[in-house]
């Protein structure tokens, strides 16, 4: 097991998240350097190590859970019995940061809330990752991506005009929020190495999936009036959306009107430059759908690969629809090192997605792959708390660990 070299490099988390908002943000801080215990049930842990099929290949491994759990020890301790709550706190005395999806107030019937916790250790830096934060009146309910997707506007605003309101098709309400708690222990960082002072970050997704309603949630905010579904379409820009072609379909991407009259000065459209309604963005967006049915059949005269080639030519916005096996294919995605081989303790190697900051002096780094249920249990009690191998087999046989 290779030692950290990113920018957290000795930092200690103690992660006590499952599925995919916690871990996601917790898997963050162990790219950058930061030594992070994954805190898992007995005989069960994180549910995502059920998420299957498909297992990595030639392991027992869920490839949901392998996705997000890399640089993390598995350490499997019951905090509901007294026993596990106090190796808990011995661990957690040594720790810098500790990260939690809990409902709101679970912890606290084992003695592990913040309130509890920094009272004991007023240097932890303690981040709540929930549905709905901390307080409100939803503050009790546990939250779902979906339901989050639903709740916070985004299924309004996705899907055809005339279909039904559509979820993005990756859980990006959770992964919002990992990456806010994330951002937020950054932060509270800073302000502990100024002041010695801790502090507890709380997120809620459904907070998190507001803030990045963005354009859209600005554009209410400005009219009152709630945007309509436009499928691919943008809400500001035309034509900014899909188009088929004589093979399939390509997104157009024309910005402003200075690339709107490069595009028709290219394809012989110059005709439409001299109609007020295609003269300005202004006035493409007022008359979207005359816009999209005028330049439908004009895209659909030539292939997907001979628009592409043409109009990056011409610095023109535009791109492929991809499927996953061309995203892992396309020549940049592998030239920017999207994917990472690294050994798994089953002895085979799993490939996973990279960690895409890219940072000059201190990279992320993939020091080990997912680990196995409880893979570290004996590591981290032995080392960090100096038990020795038959107190360690005296809490197995009591199921504390």
């Amino acid at each position: 097991m290779s030692e950290p070299t990113g920018p957290l490099k000795g930092l200690r988390v103690f992660d006590l998240t499952r599925v995919l908002a916690g871990p996601t943000c917790a898997q963050m801080l162990g790219d950058l350097g930061a030594d992070v215990i994954k805190i898992e049930r007995p005989g069960a842990g994180d549910d995502t190590r059920g998420f299957a099929p498909p297992t990595m290949p030639g392991t027992q491994e869920s490839a949901y859970f392998v996705g997000v759990n890399r640089n993390k020890k598995s350490v499997t301790l019951d905090i509901a019995q007294k026993e596990g709550q106090e190796i808990a706190l011995k661990l957690i005395a040594e720790c810098d940061i500790l990260v939690e999806n809990f409902k709101v107030g679970a912890l606290a019937k084992y003695g592990l809330g913040y309130e509890q916790l920094h009272a004991k250790f007023p240097r932890l830096i303690y981040c709540s990752i929930t549905g709905f934060g901390q307080t409100g009146p939803y503050a009790p309910r546990p939250g779902y991506d979906s339901l989050i997707q639903a709740m916070g506007g985004v299924m309004s605003l996705t899907g055809e005009p005339d279909g039904l309101p559509q979820k993005v098709g990756v859980p990006v309400a959770d992964l919002f929020a990992g990456l806010y708690g994330c951002i937020g222990i950054l932060s509270a960082l800073r302000h502990r190495d100024l002041t010695g002072q801790g502090q507890q970050i709380d997120i809620g997704m459904l907070d998190t999936h507001v803030a990045w309603l963005a354009n859209q949630g600005m554009n209410f905010l400005a009219t009152g009036e709630n945007p309509p579904r436009l499928g691919n379409q943008h809400p500001n820009i035309v034509p900014y959306q899909v188009f088929p072609t004589a093979d399939g379909h390509m997104v157009l991407s024309i910005g402003n009107d200075p690339t709107f009259k490069r595009f028709c000065e290219a394809f012989e459209l110059t005709h439409l430059l001299e109609d007020p309604r295609f003269a300005t963005n202004a006035a493409r967006v007022q008359n979207r759908q005359f816009v999209t049915d005028t330049l439908t059949p004009v895209m659909q005269q030539h292939p997907t690969g001979w628009w592409i080639e043409r109009l990056e030519a011409l610095k023109i916005g535009c791109g492929p629809i991809n499927t996953l096996s061309q995203v892992f294919a396309d020549p940049h995605v592998v030239a920017r090192d999207m994917v990472v081989e690294m050994p798994h303790a089953s002895g085979q190697s799993v490939k996973v997605i990279a960690n895409p900051v890219k940072l000059s002096e201190t990279p992320p780094d993939y020091r080990f792959a997912a680990p196995l249920l409880g893979q570290h249990t004996d590591e981290v009690l032995g080392e960090q708390l100096g038990l020795d191998s038959a107190a360690i087999a005296a809490l197995r046989e009591k199921g504390v660990v």
